[in-house]
């Protein structure tokens, strides 16, 4: 009897343990040098195949279709790169005790390109380097906006001090960058609490730290200068879409994204001169209902005689929308033809691993297929804490799509979960009916043994 129990339970274990199926994929193309992680921008067909919202059905596969580290990188930080550093030359400045530290004279020998050569300052002394209160930050040869300071101070240092930032382009007129800068670095039972970067609220080639109130000594090794990164120019792509409906001034005109693209930006275009007031919405679901995305807004274009056309400036969202179902709304005017949606957004990338044997490979589009959690944003930050800042993932592309599962991926397949629930209800099932042939084959004996 236990033999039938578990051949009857073996389709259902079998089928509880497939691997998800996906839609489709595409061969993920990498340089030819090896290095260990990459990057790659999702296309308008990745986007067109993903189902859910949060892009968790997107995910890269090894050759034996075991999946690899990977996570979904916003297009204007795809990297989690952090910002650029440079250490900084530095010097020590006494400051008595009582005195005024912006009445100190500085005598700087400074080469052509301003760097500070040597330093005299009144009421500097030789070796005070670990018991300064005071310092004086040459910025002069670091190229681009500097965002902050930080200060590399000895690890056993206990110091709550506060300061007035200063900054100067000649060693002699100073202006005040922020009237207290604090700096905590304090250890106690076995935890660290630590705040040991200087916010730069102006440019400057020359800035000084002094001190406001009678902090001890500041015990500093090294400075380093914080500089910030350009934010990436990452290029606009447009969906343009045609109405599915007819629309009028109540119900608008509706439009089939068909994908998840992060739609940010919205634009409304029209043959002739026209002067209207839309308001955009969108939804998720057919069913969801409308929500207002931007509007009212007023979208116009007007052609002069030469065929030059002026119109309004694009429309942007308040974040990126992955929905499907989009509609225009006319509020005042009258549309004299059906109007096309330009719906703008910018490809987002995926950065994974390379784990496992090649070739990788991106597959994407599933009802039940979920993406593992990666440490990724910290697996970069670890790669660059070893390779230097300018380390990036190399860049990688994607191959011609392939059909995998097709539609039947994307249609709601029951889940890991709801087959164990089926596997028990047939288990107790299976047992009930056992019992109840058991009890059978007892009652019947029971007359013959009278």
């Amino acid at each position: 009897m236990k033999r039938w129990i578990v051949v009857c339970a073996l389709p259902l274990l079998v089928a509880a343990s497939a691997t998800p199926d996906y839609a489709r994929k595409w061969t993920v193309q990498l340089p030819s040098a090896d290095a260990g992680a990459y990057r790659v921008e999702l296309t308008p067909e990745v986007y067109r195949t993903i189902a859910s919202s949060d892009l968790r059905d997107l995910d890269v596969m090894d050759a034996g279709g075991k999946p690899v580290a990977s996570d979904v990188f916003a297009p204007d930080a795809p990297l989690a790169s952090k910002p650029t550093r440079t250490q900084v030359p530095w010097f020590a400045l006494q400051v008595p005790d009582g005195g005024d530290a912006g009445s100190l004279a500085l005598i700087a020998q400074r080469d052509t390109a301003g760097r500070i050569l040597s330093l005299q300052a009144q009421a500097t002394r030789e070796g005070i380097g670990s018991n300064a209160r005071a310092f004086l930050f040459d910025l002069s040869a670091v190229k681009g906006r500097i965002d902050a300071l930080e200060l590399g101070l000895r690890p056993d240092a206990q110091v709550d001090a506060a300061f007035r930032v200063e900054g100067s382009d000649d060693l002699q007129q100073w202006r005040t960058l922020a009237t207290h800068a604090q700096v905590l670095s304090l250890a106690q039972d076995g935890r660290r609490l630590a705040r040991t970067d200087v916010a730069l609220e102006g440019a400057a080639r020359y800035v000084r730290l002094v001190p406001v109130d009678a902090a001890p000594t500041l015990p500093l090794q090294q400075v380093a200068a914080r500089i910030a990164t350009a934010p990436q120019e990452v290029p606009w792509q447009w969906e343009a879409l045609q109405s599915t409906s007819k629309g009028d001034n109540k119900q608008g005109y509706e439009f089939e994204l068909g994908g998840r693209f992060p739609i940010e930006r919205v634009d409304v275009q029209s043959n002739g001169n026209a002067a209207i007031e839309w308001r955009v919405e969108s939804r998720a679901d057919d069913d969801a209902p409308w929500v207002l995305r931007a509007g009212p807004w007023i979208a116009y274009r007007v052609a002069d005689k030469a065929g030059a056309a002026a119109s309004a400036p694009v429309g942007t969202l308040g974040g990126p929308v992955r929905d499907r179902h989009w509609r225009l709304v006319a509020q005042s005017g009258k549309p004299t033809e059906s109007p096309t949606l330009r719906l703008g957004y910018r490809p987002e990338v995926v950065v994974f691993l390379a784990q496992g044997t090649p070739p990788f490979a991106l597959v994407a589009g599933s009802a039940r297929a979920r993406r593992a959690e990666a440490p990724l944003p910290r697996l970069v930050e670890a790669m660059q804490q070893q390779r230097g800042d300018q380390w990036r993932p190399a860049a990688a592309t994607l191959g011609t799509g392939v059909a995998l599962a097709g539609d039947a991926a994307l249609a709601q397949h029951m889940t890991p979960q709801d087959w164990r629930q089926m596997v028990l209800w047939g288990v107790l099932v299976i047992g009930a009916l056992v019992v109840g042939f058991l009890a059978l084959q007892v009652l019947r004996k029971a007359p013959e043994q009278r």
